[in-house]
Parts: C-alpha cells; sequence; structure tokens
C-alpha cells in the first residue's frame, strides 16, 4: 500500500476530483464539476486531497454553518457557508473506486478530522449511507437520525462528530 500524502485542494484540482466523484457516487448523488469548483474557490480550507504517488486518489469537501439542517440542498453550494462558523458539514467522502477497500478513508478521515480541530472547529456532521454506518462509528462519529434528504433518491442517515 502506497503513503498518502494530504494537501488542500487547488482550482487545478476540479477535473480530477470531479472524475473520482462521478466515478464513486450512483446516478445523481454526484456533485457536478461546477459545485466541485466552487466548494474549491470558496472553502479550500475544508477540502483535503490525499494524493497517491503524485496524483489525487481521493478527496473529502466541505463547510462550515452556524445551524446545520443537514437536508438543505442548497449548502451543498455553500450558500449559507460562513468559513467562521464552528460546525463542518462533509459533503464528500471519495476514494478512486480502484483504490477503495484499502484503508485509505480511514487514513483520509483521520487527517481531516485533526485538520478540523487545529481549526477550532467544534463539530463535524455528514450524512451516509447505512452500509458506512459503521465506519464512521469507528472513526468516533455517532448515529444521530435517518436523514430527511432524499439526495440522489438516497436513503441517508445523519451522524456527527464533537471535536
Amino acid at each position: 500500500m502506497s503513503t498518502p500524502t494530504f494537501r488542500q485542494a487547488t482550482t487545478s484540482d476540479a477535473d480530477r476530483c470531479f472524475e473520482i466523484e462521478t466515478s464513486a457516487y450512483e446516478g445523481d448523488e454526484a456533485a457536478t464539476r461546477e459545485k466541485i469548483a466552487t466548494r474549491i474557490r470558496q472553502y479550500p480550507e475544508g477540502f483535503l486531497i490525499m494524493e497517491l504517488d503524485g496524483r489525487i486518489a481521493g478527496f473529502i469537501n466541505s463547510g462550515c454553518a452556524y445551524n446545520v439542517i443537514m437536508s438543505d440542498e442548497a449548502f451543498k453550494e455553500l450558500i449559507g457557508h460562513d468559513p467562521a462558523a464552528p460546525n463542518v458539514v462533509i459533503m464528500s467522502v471519495v476514494i478512486d473506486p480502484a483504490l477503495q477497500g484499502r484503508g485509505y478513508a480511514l487514513s483520509m478521515m483521520r487527517t481531516f478530522v485533526s485538520r478540523m480541530a487545529a481549526m477550532r472547529k467544534q463539530t463535524i456532521h455528514l450524512m451516509c449511507k447505512e452500509r458506512h454506518i459503521a465506519l464512521y462509528e469507528k472513526l468516533g462519529y455517532r448515529y444521530v437520525r435517518p436523514s430527511t434528504s432524499d439526495h440522489g433518491g438516497m436513503a441517508w442517515h445523519e451522524m456527527d462528530m464533537t471535536l
């Protein structure tokens, strides 16, 4: 297993991130290239890139809010985002499908959590599918409830972590 390196996203990463996003997510749940570019441009501090051998292999992107409403679709375009807010909302956690199942998501999430704690954020929130609940619990997230969001026509579950 190659050792991953981590860095903040830059606008030139949008195409590769979009490629990974559309290959890893089903149907309408993938963010558009425009949404990814907006997230990089508006909040690069919350957009963590994982590279393997100099190539982007995965990423986590997020925004921050004072009042977290996980089913708020507009927030995915960073409407309502405030970089000074204490609560982080993760929008994507993605590993290139060819590299999944090798522990990279754990390493990437631990790095992301560490960076958010260093930025003095208070909580991290995310939505996931049922099959990922145990993974996030292993990382210290707490199950909150089934989500009212039907993003991409899927069933989601809300989870959070206090830093």
